[in-house]
C-alpha cells in the first residue's frame, strides 16, 4: 500500500446521489418494461411490485446508513462484514459483490451496440462478425465497447471529481430524456387510462406476477449500494448518505413505473391492447419488439426517439462509471485487508485513485465484447445474487452492533433486512416455474466455477501470507 497516500474526499452530494442513481437506472430500465414487468403483473402489478420492492431496498438503506456513520469508510459490505465478523466473512462477501458490480461495467458497455441496433439502423454492424451462444458480434460493435471501457477507465483514474461530474452531467441527461417523454405522454392525449386495462397480466395470479417482479429487485435496484464503497471519498457528513440513498431508490422506483405505464399505454394500433402486444413480441423485430422505444417513437416521432436514445445512452454510461468507481472501491477496500495483493490497493501518484483496480476492472470487461451479450448474461444473472449476500452481510452486521446499542429500530431493519436477503438468494437458486425467476442452467455453472474459484483463491491467498 502507498503510506501516506488517501483517497480525496471531493464526492457532493449531488456527486452522490448521480452515483447512485446511474448505477440503477441502465439499459434495463427501458427494456424490462416489455421483456419483464408487463408479461408477469402488467401495469398495474408492476406498479404494486416496484413500489413494494423500493420499500424492501429502502429498509435495507437503513442498515448500510447505520453501518457508513459507524465505519465511515471505503469497503461497504466487506468493510461491514470484517469488523462484525472477521476476514473470512469479509472474502465470502467480497468475493460475491464483486462479481455483482464487476458483471455490469461489460454489460453496460456491450449495451452501447443495442442502441445502434435498434435506433441507428445497425450502424456498427461494421467488420467481420461470428455468432457465440446465438448472438452475432461485430468487429465495428467490439470497437465500440472497448473504446468506451478505455474512455471511462481514463476518467476514472483522473480523479473522482471528474467522474464525479461527468457522472453527475449524464444522470441530468437520464433524468431529463425520461421526463420529456413523460410529459409529452400526458400532453399529447395518446395516452389514455383505459389503455391501460386490464391492470394484471391475464394468464398469472396477480399474487404470482406482483411476487414474480419484487423478485428482480436486488437486480432492479443495484446500486444505492455503491454509495458506501464512496464513503471515503464524501465531502459531506454521511449522516446525509439516508437520504441520498432513499432519495435515488424512489426515483429509480418511480422511472421503472413511469417507463412501464407509457409502454402499456401506447401500443400498435394493430393491438387490442397491451397484452396481444406483448404476447407477440417474440414474433416482431426492429422498433415493434422494443415496446418502450415504440412508444417514445409513437408519442413524439423521430424527437422521441432522440430522447429516448438520449436517456439511455445516458443510463449506460452512467452505469460504466458507476461501477468501475464502486468496484475499485471494493478492491482497494480488499487489498487494504490484504483479502486481495496489495497491486490493487496502489493509488494513483497524481490523481489519489485506485488506478491499478481500475485498469484491471477494465482488462477483465474487455473481453465481454468478444463473448456477446448472451453469454454475459449467464454471468450478469448470478450477480443478483452477489447483491443479495451484500445486503445479507449488511443488515446482520447492522443487527449486532445494534443490538449492543439497544437501537431498536436497527435491530427490526437489520431482520428484515437478512429475512428479505434469504427470501431473494432463495428465488434465485431455487426453480419455481410459476415465477420463473430463478437463474438458467448456464448460470448455474457460472455461479458454480465462480464457488470453486473463490475457494481457490481464498486458500492460495491465505498460504501466501503464512
Amino acid at each position: 500500500m502507498d503510506k501516506g497516500k488517501k483517497l480525496e474526499r471531493k464526492l457532493s452530494s449531488i456527486n452522490v446521489c448521480s452515483l447512485a442513481l446511474g448505477c440503477i437506472i441502465g439499459w434495463g430500465a427501458f427494456v424490462m418494461p416489455g421483456e419483464i414487468f408487463l408479461g408477469k403483473a402488467g401495469p398495474g402489478g408492476t406498479a404494486i411490485a416496484i413500489g413494494i420492492a423500493a420499500l424492501i431496498m429502502i429498509i435495507i438503506a437503513f442498515n448500510y446508513h447505520y453501518m457508513i456513520n459507524k465505519f465511515p469508510i471505503t469497503g461497504g459490505g466487506f468493510t461491514y462484514a470484517k469488523m462484525a465478523f472477521g476476514k473470512k466473512h469479509a472474502f465470502i462477501c467480497s468475493w460475491f459483490l464483486s462479481i455483482s458490480y464487476l458483471a455490469i461495467v461489460p454489460l453496460n458497455a456491450t449495451a452501447l451496440a443495442l442502441i445502434g441496433r435498434n435506433l441507428l439502423d445497425n450502424i456498427f454492424q461494421v467488420g467481420f462478425n461470428y455468432s457465440v451462444a446465438g448472438y452475432d458480434i461485430y468487429l465495428g460493435e467490439i470497437i465500440l465497447a472497448v473504446g468506451a471501457l478505455l474512455l471511462f477507465a481514463v476518467l476514472s483514474i483522473r480523479g473522482v471529481k471528474v467522474a464525479g461530474v461527468f457522472q453527475t452531467i449524464l444522470v441530468f441527461a437520464l433524468v431529463g430524456g425520461v421526463l420529456i417523454i413523460s410529459i409529452s405522454a400526458v400532453v399529447s392525449g395518446k395516452l389514455h387510462i383505459e389503455n391501460l386495462s386490464p391492470g394484471f397480466y391475464p394468464s398469472n395470479h396477480k399474487g404470482l406476477g406482483i411476487f414474480a417482479v419484487v423478485a428482480v429487485a436486488p437486480w432492479a435496484f443495484v446500486g444505492f449500494d455503491t454509495i458506501p464503497q464512496a464513503a471515503e471519498e464524501f465531502k459531506f457528513s454521511p449522516k446525509k448518505s439516508k437520504i441520498i440513498m432513499i432519495l435515488s431508490i424512489l426515483f429509480g422506483a418511480l422511472v421503472y413505473i413511469v417507463l412501464s405505464t407509457i409502454t402499456a399505454s401506447v401500443f400498435p394500433s394493430q393491438y387490442n391492447n397491451w397484452v396481444e402486444y406483448i404476447n407477440d413480441l417474440p414474433n416482431l423485430e426492429g422498433m415493434l419488439s422494443l415496446p418502450t422505444f415504440h412508444a417514445a417513437s409513437q408519442l413524439l416521432g423521430n424527437t422521441g426517439l432522440l430522447f429516448i436514445g438520449l436517456a439511455v445512452l445516458a443510463a449506460i454510461l452512467s452505469g460504466v462509471i458507476g461501477f468501475y468507481m464502486a468496484a475499485s472501491r471494493l478492491f482497494y477496500s480488499m487489498a487494504k485487508e490484504n483479502v486481495l495483493p496489495l497491486w490493487f490497493g496502489k493509488l494513483h501518484e497524481n490523481y489519489h485513485t485506485p488506478a491499478n483496480a481500475i485498469l484491471f476492472i477494465m482488462a477483465i470487461s474487455m473481453i465481454a465484447p468478444f463473448l456477446g451479450r448472451n453469454a454475459l448474461g449467464w454471468i450478469v444473472d448470478m450477480s443478483s445474487i452477489g447483491a443479495a449476500i451484500g445486503y445479507g452481510y449488511t443488515s446482520v452486521a447492522a443487527l449486532k452492533y445494534a443490538k449492543k446499542e439497544q437501537n431498536i429500530l436497527i435491530e427490526i431493519t437489520g431482520c428484515i433486512g437478512i429475512v428479505m436477503s434469504i427470501f431473494f438468494s432463495i428465488l434465485l437458486l431455487i426453480p419455481i416455474p410459476a415465477l420463473d425467476c430463478s437463474l438458467s442452467k448456464e448460470a448455474y455453472l457460472c455461479f458454480a466455477i465462480w464457488i470453486l474459484l473463490g475457494i481457490v483463491f481464498y486458500f492460495k491467498r491465505n498460504k501466501e501470507m503464512k
